[in-house]
């Protein structure tokens, strides 16, 4: 026997073995087909050496089989004879089914993003404020969202919430203000809480003033913004924004808000989301998804951290893989300090547009070094939001502490956001096994303003993608959603180029400090195979290989060879999930 029939055979006994492995009682028509690219290897596979092929078999929720249509639909016919003692399904007996992708288009593994807020984007889309010139603009649109809903018009009591005014692209750079809500007759008197686009700073009507007196004189690890005669303008910024009160959500906003995300998730090829910051209340409503089987995407939840609270983590139960393996909350998220855009980021040296102040710490560094050991512990992965330079170094020190105790690298610990790092705690953060979590439309956003901000120096180590790899990190992408564009590919094409979408970067049409761009391997790897990694699914997830589920995009084009200012126009085909077309159709 030829040595490629050798292979060939080896090849079916492990096909059967998968089918047995993965066979459901009481199932005997499991879905099968072979999905396969007419105009050759156009299936991006992502495994350890990114190969390409024409086709992938899907059996019953999974992959069992990759290769040319000749090898797979032989290896299928063959399957049964090799192992008469594995009883086989119906279908197994018959010609394998072939759906054949559109002739440009390219099939990915399912898009994963690594940090975004899944409740929150939904609340976004009813009333969103990103992109609105200046803070009139945003009472203008404020009062339009009052007028077009006559519940909300006839009840001056009714809670209203935006999201998304960003003060940083303003003409003037300056906070808005209550008074300035007051001053339409349509918006006066309404309880209004309007959030940043960055999360880290809240607007607020001079009725939910009214409510929060009377105010502290200070808030750790965050500020009420006053006067020049220390009266509270209306904006609050990061702790300082736990004072505003709020309505309890019911069922029916939840759920609103939650169908709104995943509406548009699946649009966008998004199969997985790793949620930043489960409270409570969300954190219950998604096992109560969980519990009835029927989330329509993967969530991969972070577990709010109470600091004001008794430590919980040897108390919290963590979730793994339940509602058929669409869920897991087995993460802690801890906020170390600010935003960047906000001035709340805590650096090791003053700002340069506001020398009067280095940023805040949110949690002191002895909490932080108490907490974050043990929580890993008690086997909690440990994701810190640590942006500026003096907070990712006090996060690493707890980290490289705890290694006393526990494997860190073995939990996965994570930084959100890394921003910026010195050189130095590059190099540690790759040697502790500490993933970088990034948002790379977040670069193409602050580069307008972060030389301002920072320097001409430091700003060098801000969104230093390729430093970070070289360094031996280990990064992951996400949005942040909705304080960016939910559409993965604006990330991978943010992460390859540094340019805006139209092509404009401070630095010229070759990228804001295009040395440190990603390759499209590297890119593709940080939305599929790297989330996978840092949500411990990894073996079920994150490439397209046989055992693994069948989680894949159809694109109209193929992101990995045309030219880079044509990324932004593919158009998702379909988005499936567990081999079954969650959006689109094959």
């Amino acid at each position: 026997m030829s040595r490629i029939s050798v292979e060939s055979c080896a090849v079916t006994i492990i096909i059967a073995a998968v089918l047995w492995i993965f066979r459901k009682p009481g199932v005997t028509h499991p879905t099968s087909y072979a999905l396969c690219s007419k105009a050759g290897a156009n299936i991006y596979t992502v495994d350890g050496g990114n190969s390409k092929v024409e086709c992938i078999v899907v059996h019953d929720s999974r992959i069992l089989d990759t290769g040319s249509h000749d090898a797979v639909t032989e290896r299928w016919r063959l399957n049964n004879q090799l192992l008469p003692g594995i009883e086989p399904s119906t279908d197994s007996e018959t010609a394998l089914k072939t759906i054949y992708i559109p002739e440009n288009a390219i099939v990915v593994p399912g898009l994963s993003d690594s940090h975004a807020h899944v409740l929150e984007y939904g609340a976004n889309r009813i009333l969103p404020l990103d992109g609105v010139k200046d803070s009139t603009a945003v009472v203008h649109r404020v009062r339009d969202y009052i007028k077009s809903n006559p519940d909300v018009l006839k009840n001056k009591t009714h809670f209203i919430e935006g999201w998304g005014w960003d003060h940083t692209s303003w003409p003037t750079e300056k906070w808005p203000s209550a008074a300035e809500l007051e001053s339409d007759p349509v918006c006066r008197g309404r309880p209004i809480v309007l959030q940043s686009k960055d999360g880290h700073a809240l607007w607020v009507s001079a009725r939910i003033l009214e409510a929060m007196s009377p105010l502290p004189e200070t808030v750790e690890g965050g500020v009420i913004v006053r006067n020049e005669v220390g009266e509270p303008t209306g904006v609050l910024l990061d702790n300082a924004q736990d004072l505003v009160p709020r309505l309890p959500l019911t069922e029916e906003d939840l759920d609103r808000r939650f169908k709104l995300t995943v509406k548009d998730a699946l649009a966008k090829g998004l199969t997985s989301v790793h949620d930043a910051g489960f409270d409570p209340v969300s954190l219950a409503f998604f096992k109560r998804y969980a519990q009835r089987g029927n989330l329509p995407i993967r969530i991969y939840g972070m577990t709010y951290f109470n600091e004001s609270g008794e430590y919980q983590g040897n108390k919290l139960q963590k979730v793994i893989d339940a509602g058929n393996g669409r869920f897991s909350a087995r993460s802690i998220k801890i906020f170390a300090d600010g935003a960047l855009r906000s001035g709340g980021a805590a650096l090791y040296e003053p700002y340069s547009d506001n020398p009067g102040t280095s940023g805040f710490m949110r949690l002191s560094t002895e909490l932080l070094n108490e907490v974050i050991p043990k929580f890993l512990k008690d086997g909690w992965q440990v994701n810190v939001h640590a942006i500026g330079d003096r907070a990712n170094g006090i996060v690493l020190d707890a980290f490289e502490s705890a290694l006393k105790d526990v494997d860190v690298s073995a939990l996965r610990p994570r930084l959100e956001h890394a921003q910026i790092l010195t050189r130095s705690d590059m190099k540690r953060l790759g040697r502790l096994g500490v993933m970088a979590s990034v948002q790379p439309t977040h670069a193409i956003s602050d580069m307008w303003y972060a030389e301002n901000r920072l320097g001409p120096e430091r700003v060098k180590m801000l969104y230093a993608f390729r430093t970070l790899i070289d360094s031996g990190a280990t990064i992951t992408l996400g949005s942040d959603f909705p304080v960016e564009d939910l559409n993965p590919l604006s990330g991978f094409y943010a992460a390859i180029t540094r340019l805006s979408p139209d092509g404009r970067s401070p630095h010229g049409p070759g990228g804001w400090f295009p040395e440190e761009r990603l390759t499209r391997e590297e890119a593709l790897r940080g939305m599929t195979i790297n989330p996978a990694y840092a949500s411990f699914t990894e073996s079920s997830l994150g490439s397209l290989e046989p055992g693994k589920r069948a989680d894949y995009v159809v694109l109209s084009q193929d992101i990995m060879t045309i030219p880079a200012e044509r990324i932004l126009e593919t158009k998702v085909l379909a988005t499936v999930l567990d081999g079954t077309p969650a959006y689109g159709e094959l």
